[in-house]
């Protein structure tokens, strides 16, 4: 399986100054092939990812306006013109319905300001005993808090807005499956308790942006109070920045020990397919951004793939807050402030969030019954001669 590997990288002042000049001309390739890519679109004409990438980088450095994207390795330039390709081709199939899921913007130029990143192929960096060498930049300092699994594809170097500097490498690692067992578990999403488990296990959830807010709010005021150009006003946005690192870093490292411990201690993980996006535009965006649902469901995912383990999402229509998890009737809709109901019809006294819990586990091995054991559609037709057939829509 591929994976990202990150380490935190110490460049030299002289480094950091290549660096800045690097993701300075991958930002303009990249905004340099948006632009000629709407111009082509606006006028009816057709044109080539190649035409693309001449006009943007091969006919750019003999103008004088673009003469210094000489200056930087030019695997960064041609990677930031096929980031900006795979944009505007998955906007283009996300209109014409191509792509599945959620509708896609179109992409928006880089800024200057902000996270920066430059991307390089194999014949853009090196590993020198214990540095990482970028071409045009040099030796820089790696703080290996690992070892590599194996040797890496491609580097993305990133200037996170704190000032801190990374090297995220994607590398080929092998899974290593955990001892099978017969326990298997529902998770239910929330926002009092991050996951409660069918089995009645609370995970809490600590809200670790409400926590800083109080911190960031007297930061920002800070920062409004600041000349605009001023040396002052960039201290004060560092520290900002740097109070922002700190809440995603909290998050994130709760979310790997949560979702490690639930696909550690069973051999099947499911939870409901959430449309956060559409959570996210509700009264309630504040604190479901806070609790980090979709990134909690990418480490399980991730995990369980790592460790061996299944890991399914259920319908997100399925009554599981509405039906008795002990007999299944379904007793209605119920508004967020009922915590705990009881069953009209066989008197059972449920927790809201257990009893969801419970009936996500009892769906998805149901999905997992249909999809795996029971025969449940009929068998694909045989092409003539013995060929196998295959769907309409398979790609």
């Amino acid at each position: 399986m591929q994976v990202r590997y990150r380490y935190r990288l110490y460049p030299a002042p002289r480094q950091r100054q290549a660096l800045a000049r690097a993701f300075g001309c991958a930002r303009v390739v990249y905004n340099d092939c948006l632009r000629v890519r709407d111009e082509a679109y606006a006028a009816g004409e057709k044109i080539s990812d190649t035409e693309v990438q001449r006009r943007v980088i091969t006919l750019a450095k003999l103008t004088p306006e673009r003469a210094w994207l000489a200056e930087v390795a030019s695997v960064a330039l041609v990677q930031a013109c096929q980031d900006a390709r795979r944009a505007y081709k998955n906007w283009f199939d996300s209109l014409t319905g191509r792509r599945k899921g959620p509708k896609i913007r179109h992409p928006k130029p880089k800024r200057k300001h902000g996270r920066q990143s430059i991307r390089m192929t194999r014949n853009g960096f090196a590993l020198h005993g214990g540095r990482l060498y970028v071409a045009k930049v040099g030796d820089i300092k790696v703080e290996w808090s690992r070892d590599l699994p194996s040797v890496p594809s491609s580097v993305t170097v990133i200037r996170e807005p704190d000032g801190r500097y990374y090297a995220s490498f994607v590398v080929e690692r092998e899974a290593t499956p955990l001892p099978d067992c017969d326990r298997e578990v529902g998770i239910d999403l929330g926002l009092t308790s991050l996951v409660v488990t069918s089995d009645g296990e609370v995970v809490t959830n600590p809200r670790f942006y409400r926590a800083a807010q109080r911190r960031l709010r007297r930061a920002q005021r800070v920062v409004s109070r600041r000349k605009k150009g001023s040396a002052n006003r960039v201290k004060a946005r560092h520290r900002v920045a740097v109070l922002h690192r700190q809440v995603r870093d909290a998050r994130l490292d709760h979310a790997h020990k949560a979702a490690l411990r639930l696909v550690r201690d069973n051999q099947a993980v499911y939870t409901e397919d959430l449309a956060v996006s559409g959570l996210a535009r509700t009264r309630l965006a504040k604190s479901i951004a806070d609790a980090g649902w979709s990134q909690l469901m990418r480490c399980i995912e991730e995990k369980a793939a790592q460790y061996g383990r299944t890991f399914a999402r259920i319908g997100r229509f399925e009554p599981t807050s509405q039906m008795c998890s002990a007999c299944g009737v379904k007793d209605g809709p119920k508004p967020l402030a009922i915590r705990t109901w009881q069953c009209g019809e066989c008197g059972t006294v449920h927790d809201r969030d257990v009893n969801a819990a419970r009936n996500i586990l009892a769906a998805g091995r149901a999905d997992k019954s249909n999809a795996c054991e029971a025969d449940v559609r009929p068998p694909a037709p045989v092409a003539v001669g013995a060929e196998a057939g295959t769907h309409r829509s398979a790609a």
